[in-house]
């Protein structure tokens, strides 16, 4: 099986060089103010990215769910932590979020794996 952490950043890497290259106004704004949004502030980061995780479950995008897991293991989240906040993701976006958490769990063990 291909490494989907390796090519998960290198494809996210590649092609945020190629948006934020073009030098749209707008998108290079909006890029800063998603970084900006998880900076150290009165919320510490690690939370911000167990809720960036709960809510990128919540809207099912697994580009996002991934990019929360890689920032989440790096904040120190441990696999029981993990599967509280899977918990708090599918108690408020119900079973369609099921289908996620099961891609969502096999990219932590290869996360973890790989590391």
């Amino acid at each position: 099986m291909a490494n989907q952490v390796k090519e998960f950043n290198d494809y996210r890497e590649k092609m945020n060089e190629v948006i934020l290259g073009k030098k749209n106004l707008v998108m290079n704004r909006f890029f800063n103010l998603d970084t900006n949004t998880y900076a150290e502030g009165a919320v510490d980061v690690k939370t911000k990215e167990m809720l960036g995780l709960v809510a990128s479950m919540v809207l099912r995008c697994d580009d996002c769910i991934k990019y929360h897991l890689g920032k989440c293991y790096e904040q120190g989240v441990t696999t029981d932590q993990l599967y509280e906040i899977f918990s708090v993701a599918n108690i408020v976006g119900g079973s369609i979020v099921i289908p996620h958490t099961r891609r969502a769990a096999e990219y932590w063990e290869e996360l973890i794996a790989s590391m």
